[in-house]
Parts: C-alpha cells; sequence; structure tokens
C-alpha cells in the first residue's frame, strides 16, 4: 500500500472513531430514554435468512454481529497482509517491538483480569475482552492530541493493534467456537483452499471472489466457528498485484472499496445495537463487580503496562529501536490509547457471555465504556501535553 493509500486509511479512521463515539452515546441515550422499548425491540428483532439448503433465524443484533462484522475483519485482515508483505512487519528490525508491544498488551490485561476474578466462578471466560483495540476510535485521539507528533506513533499503534486483532481472533475461534462440525468445518476448509488458489490467478472477476468469500461465511457458522475467523482468513488469499499491468494490487483496490463502508456503515451499526443499555435495570453495585471492574482496569492499568513494559524492554535490550522521532512519554500516550478497546473490547465480550446473561452483558459494556473513555483522556492528556511542549520548543 502506498504512503498516500496508508494515509487515506488512517484518515478514514480518525473520522470513524470521532462517529463511533456518538454513536455510541446515542445508543445509551436511546436505552434509557422513554422510547427504550422501541430500542430494545430493534436489536431484538428476529430476522429470518433463507437462501436454497441455508436457512438461519438471528436477531437484528446477532445478524449485524455475524454477517457484517466479518467484513470489518476481512478489511483489518488486508491491512494486516500488507503491513506482513510490505510494510512495518515486513522488516525484521522493526518487528521485534510491534510484536512485544502486542504480545504485553494481551498478557498483562488478561493478568489483571483473572486476578480480580479469581473465585468468581464462571466469570473468568472474560479474560480476551481487553485482549485487542478498536484501532478507529485511538487513532481519533492520537489525532486530536497533535499534529506536531511524529508519524511514526501511528505506524505504530496502527501496527500493534492489527498484531492484537489476529491474536484475539485467533483466541475468539478457539475459546468461543460453539457445537463444531466437522462436515462443515471441512467445508469452510475446503473453500479457503479454494480462494487460496485463486489467489495466483489475478484476473479472476470480483464476483468469483464473493461467491468464495460467502460461501467461507456459512461454512464457518454453520461450523460453529465464529465468523470472524472467517473474514480474517478470506483476507491473507486476496493478490497483492495488480489485475492488469500498472493498475491498482487488488488487495489496495478492495481497501479503498470496502472501508469507507466499514467504517461508516458497519462499525456505526455494531455499536449501535452493542453498546446501548440501560440504567435502570443494573443493580447498584454493577460498576464495582468483577467482571465490569475486571475489564475497566484491563483497559485502563493492564494495555498501558503491557505494552509500555514490553516496548521499554525490548528497547531496553537493544532488541528494538524507539520509533523514528518519538519521545518515551509519547510511546507511553500510545501505550495507554491501547486501551481503548471499544468496538472490539463490545464485540469479544458478547462472545465472552451467552447472550441470555444479560447482566453479565451490562457488567462487560460498563467496564468497555469506563476502561476505554478513561483511556481515551489520559492518552489523550499526556500525547497533548507533549504536542505542546514541542510546539513550544
Amino acid at each position: 500500500m502506498s504512503t498516500r493509500a496508508r494515509l487515506a486509511f488512517l484518515r478514514t479512521e480518525t473520522g470513524a472513531g470521532l462517529l463511533l463515539a456518538a454513536v455510541a452515546l446515542f445508543a445509551t441515550a436511546w436505552a434509557n430514554s422513554p422510547w427504550a422499548d422501541s430500542y430494545a425491540r430493534l436489536i431484538a428483532h428476529p430476522v429470518t435468512v433463507q437462501f436454497g439448503p441455508f436457512s438461519e433465524t438471528m436477531s437484528f443484533a446477532r445478524w449485524i454481529k455475524t454477517a457484517l462484522m466479518p467484513v470489518f475483519f476481512f478489511v483489518l485482515g488486508l491491512q494486516v497482509k500488507n503491513e506482513a508483505v510490505r510494510g512495518e512487519l515486513s522488516n525484521p528490525r522493526r518487528l521485534a517491538l510491534p510484536l512485544l508491544a502486542a504480545a504485553g498488551g494481551v498478557l498483562a490485561p488478561a493478568l489483571i483480569y483473572l486476578a480480580i476474578n479469581a473465585g468468581e466462578g464462571g466469570v473468568a471466560q472474560g479474560w480476551p475482552t481487553a485482549a485487542a483495540t478498536d484501532i478507529a476510535a485511538a487513532l481519533a485521539v492520537l489525532t486530536i492530541a497533535g499534529r506536531r507528533l511524529p508519524p511514526t506513533l501511528r505506524v505504530l499503534l496502527l501496527t500493534v493493534t492489527l498484531v492484537e486483532l489476529v491474536v484475539a481472533i485467533g483466541l475468539a475461534a478457539v475459546l468461543f467456537a460453539g457445537d463444531l462440525r466437522p462436515w462443515m468445518i471441512g467445508g469452510a476448509a475446503a473453500t479457503l483452499a479454494l480462494l487460496a488458489g485463486m489467489g495466483r490467478w489475478r484476473t479472476a472477476p470480483y464476483v468469483f471472489w464473493t461467491v468464495g468469500f460467502v460461501l467461507l461465511w456459512g461454512f464457518t457458522l454453520k461450523a460453529g466457528i465464529d465468523t470472524a475467523a472467517a473474514g480474517l482468513a478470506a483476507a491473507f488469499c486476496v493478490p497483492l498485484r495488480p489485475k492488469r499491468q500498472g493498475g491498482q494490487g487488488v488487495l489496495d483496490e478492495l481497501i479503498a472499496a470496502l472501508h469507507p463502508y466499514v467504517a461508516y456503515f458497519v462499525l456505526p451499526l455494531f455499536v449501535l445495537t452493542a453498546a446501548g443499555f440501560s440504567f435502570a435495570d443494573l443493580p447498584a453495585e454493577t460498576p464495582t463487580a468483577p467482571v465490569a471492574l475486571g475489564v475497566g482496569l484491563s483497559l485502563l492499568l493492564g494495555k498501558q503496562l503491557g505494552v509500555f513494559g514490553a516496548s521499554a524492554l525490548a528497547i531496553g535490550l537493544k532488541l528494538a529501536r524507539r520509533p523514528t522521532g518519538a519521545k518515551w512519554l509519547e510511546l507511553y500516550g500510545v501505550a495507554v490509547l491501547c486501551g481503548v478497546g471499544f468496538t472490539m473490547s463490545l464485540y469479544l465480550g458478547e462472545l465472552a457471555f451467552p447472550a441470555t446473561d444479560e447482566l453479565a452483558q451490562a457488567k462487560v459494556r460498563v467496564g468497555v465504556l469506563a476502561g476505554s473513555l478513561a483511556s481515551a483522556l489520559l492518552g489523550w492528556a499526556v500525547l497533548a501535553w507533549s504536542n505542546a511542549r514541542r510546539r513550544e520548543a
């Protein structure tokens, strides 16, 4: 992906982050308004989709998560492949810092969550909730913090969050799988192999890719595996080379075509159905319940400890170098922004607990919103202060 294309990607993510915050506020206000019943009816409304032998009935909210969110993970998977082949992750000298930072960003929050929820039967399963960062929201805060900050911070934040994404989807596919069906898994594997073979056919019509992606999604859904894995896996089959000489690469074309729809339609729809909850139905002790407290502190403390601690260790041991032009304070600010879990944490939290356990789901939402908001404010304060010092200098 060219520098121009990457900047377009980052600009779209930044705008989407601001939109998601507004949609989350709207969803929460709607769920606590006199029209709260209409919100509840909307997200619970059953929708049946039937096409040939395929038939599935799910609520409106679940269709958003199951059918539209894989498109989001597909676009991020394309970005992961781009970074792995010709971006930050393709350079061994630059690979150590984002990999180790992402590892710390997954491990430390998990340990904090498990420590808080030790002995609380059944709630330990929520530890992957803070595994990933909301790229759009974190980049939006970084942009608002100041224009004098070095661009290497944006590249580092994007790369760390993409590595975390791969880990999070892997955890979701393994830990939150339903009743697995071997024949459907075989169908998904065969379809994925076909798509991988198509990756060598650079002139393949996009309709072939679309049919293949839909088949892979359907097999994955029926197999009992989280459909986010289908989106991520399909992305790695897309070729980088252009269809015709001198044209834009297939991967670049797909990112440019799909990313705006994902940023301004898919993600807002998901946040609208996932972020709203009624305060009136929550027990008074909900904010301090182990699940809510564990998720919130995992995002606010775990992320910054893990990402900054692993980064400082890697740089101190000469395993990696500090991003060009970045100060230690700014590196810490980026680590804090990795605690803006928001969309990703809401997604993983919904998978961790049964949809019928509304109280547990509400506790997750409280923890996610509190931890993400605190991380965004603290990260903005740190980076804005550093930006002000640069302006004075």
